[in-house]
């Protein structure tokens, strides 16, 4: 009889709540307004022979890396973060090999990681969920080859030092070390600089958030030249589809567009701290496009917000984040709607305003 790998029979399974997501879209920290208006007009030139032809990736590449100033050996375009963090386990990993991930986080690390037949080593975030940088380093083992950190964390929106981070990628350097920049745009802080002093180092961005492109999947790895050269190899070069490819460009190009959105967003990040600070609901600084708070009985507050529009995730089940829900921002008048909702399910169910909890 067939039977998958024993490393694949016993992975957790991730199931995103995708289907009948009616109403305000603030679950899954998308751009909750669309792309630029510059890539649906390329949608709307695209002919039939490029739909026809295998994707080129290459002029692709040295577009994003014109844009963020690296090499173009020392970038990769992925199928999203998901193919980066899916390609560093199997460049990296064998099997009993270990990966450190602090937990709460995304949840990709983990299934890639075990896929690859390495064991996954969860450290908890501290107090408010504070990057626990000694407890890692301390955690650190021959066995070693991988270690992921978001930054800013989904699904809490904090941030970890540059400094930590440069400090822990410098104690093992027999490991790669992913710091997944997906919410970069909305927090300004970056290691991509890095790169050059720390051949273990890899930066990972995305255009699903900021830019509004999550439905055509692109992402980009950065890292050493020599490095990028091996995760290239076990890269399919057709990874992204030709309408990503003739996108990417325009998306770029109109900054503008992304400034507005990423300021009205961190407007609406602050307008909603306010709100729940007034409502005595204890929650977490973002630097993220999402703010992470303690409700109480979550699933009760998802659905009540459900019926007003306005879709949220509840977060219940990561570490530490018992009652918790994630709320994406959006530009101000989805803010101003979301505001709203919240008021009023607030006082349905019953949270009762209070002193401010943080």
């Amino acid at each position: 009889m067939l039977n998958p790998r024993e490393a694949v029979r016993t992975l957790p399974s991730y199931h995103p709540p995708l289907a009948g997501r009616s109403g305000l879209r603030l679950d899954f920290n998308e751009n909750t307004e669309g792309c630029s208006p510059r890539v649906l007009e390329r949608l709307r030139q695209l002919r039939p022979e490029q739909l026809a032809s295998y994707p080129e990736r290459e002029p692709g590449e040295a577009t994003v890396a014109g844009f963020l100033r690296v090499a173009t050996p020392e970038l990769l375009l992925t199928n999203g973060v998901d193919e980066a963090i899916h390609l560093l386990c199997e460049t990296y990993l064998e099997p009993g090999d270990e990966a450190l991930i602090v937990v709460p986080t995304y949840s990709m690390y983990r299934i890639y990681v075990m896929a690859a037949g390495a064991r996954v080593i969860a450290i908890p975030a501290g107090k408010d969920f504070e990057f626990p940088a000694d407890e890692l380093c301390k955690r650190i083992t021959p066995r070693t080859r991988l270690i992921a950190v978001a930054n800013p964390n989904n699904p809490t929106g904090t941030v970890a030092a540059s400094v930590d981070l440069l400090r822990i990628a410098r104690s093992a350097p027999d490991a790669a070390m992913l710091v997944d920049e997906a919410y970069f745009e909305f927090s300004g802080q970056s290691l991509l600089a890095a790169r050059k002093e720390l051949p273990n180092l890899f930066v990972a961005r995305t255009f699903s958030k900021a830019y509004g492109l999550a439905g055509l999947r692109i992402g980009v790895l950065v890292g050493s030249a020599e490095q990028m050269r091996a995760v290239r190899r076990v890269s399919s070069p057709y990874n992204l589809n030709a309408v990503a490819l003739a996108c990417l460009p325009e998306a770029l190009g109109d900054q503008t567009y992304i400034q507005q959105y990423v300021s009205e967003v961190r407007e609406s990040r602050a307008r909603l701290e306010r709100a729940l600070e007034t409502l005595g609901i204890q929650f977490w600084g973002s630097h993220a496009n999402f703010v992470l708070a303690r409700v109480g009985a979550a699933s009760s507050f998802v659905e009540h917000m459900r019926r007003r529009g306005i879709l949220v995730r509840d977060r219940t089940s990561d570490h530490g984040c018992e009652g918790c829900v994630r709320i994406t921002l959006g530009p101000r008048a989805h803010a101003d709607r979301l505001l709203a909702a919240l008021q009023e399910t607030c006082e349905e169910i019953g949270i009762a305003q209070g002193a401010p909890r943080r």
